[in-house]
């Protein structure tokens, strides 16, 4: 059991390291991104997000320096602007810019779980498959736990091809599923993956550029 005392520091980990929680119009709805974020941390050896391992899938597109802080709030300022693009230039468009400020920030919650559990997966997968369960379906489960509506927990496991492919993506959760797309994709291009962690299923390897950030 997490005590209270831990509770308190980790929603206070998650205000330090998703600031744009601030820019959540509902408080409702800010309360319980932080309580989801605290929730999904408890079950972890984590007790911050800027812990986690900046990673899309364990050891798969290994950013070479940063948190998986970083990657949300990256996704969650793309997700944004292209809200934003479409509201601006066609008013009469329907997007609720508080699902997508909310279900960019709590995209990838049930990483901290598949992080945390990956080691004793592949362990031996005959026992608990590999992976057992991906985070895109985790973080559904802790969305909903958490009492976050279910267009942000749609939005935590249809983000993902393997889980959201066979459904209709709502709009939000296009949005996002976009965004966090472009993201690894031009984190790719850029040069900030490991080239060893690269795989095809994006359309990777590019022509990777060389960085500062390069071993």
């Amino acid at each position: 059991m997490v005590s209270d005392a831990a509770k308190a520091e980790m929603k206070a980990g998650v205000l330090r390291d998703l600031p744009e929680i601030a820019d959540i119009s509902s408080a409702d709805l800010r309360e319980k991104v932080v309580d989801a974020w605290a929730l999904a941390l408890s079950q972890t050896r984590y007790t911050a997000i800027s812990e986690v391992p900046p990673w899309g899938n364990p050891k798969v597109f290994v950013i070479k320096r940063g948190s998986q802080a970083d990657h949300l709030r990256g996704v969650t300022h793309l997700a944004v602007g292209f809200a934003n693009e479409f509201k601006t230039s066609w008013p009469e468009v329907r997007i609720n810019k508080d699902i997508v400020l909310a279900g960019a920030l709590c995209h990838d919650i049930g990483k901290p779980w598949e992080f945390d559990n990956d080691e004793r997966w592949s362990a031996d997968p005959s026992i608990y498959g590999y992976p057992s369960i991906r985070h895109p379906a985790y973080g559904m489960h802790l969305c909903l736990m958490a009492g976050l509506p279910e267009e942000i927990a749609h939005i935590a496991m249809a983000h993902s091809p393997m889980e959201g492919n066979a459904i209709v993506r709502s709009l939000e959760c296009t949005i996002v599923r976009y965004a966090d797309n472009t993201w690894w994709r031009i984190a790719g291009v850029c040069g900030l993956l490991k080239p060893d962690t690269m795989t095809q299923h994006m359309g990777f390897p590019y022509s990777i550029r060389k960085t500062d950030l390069d071993d």
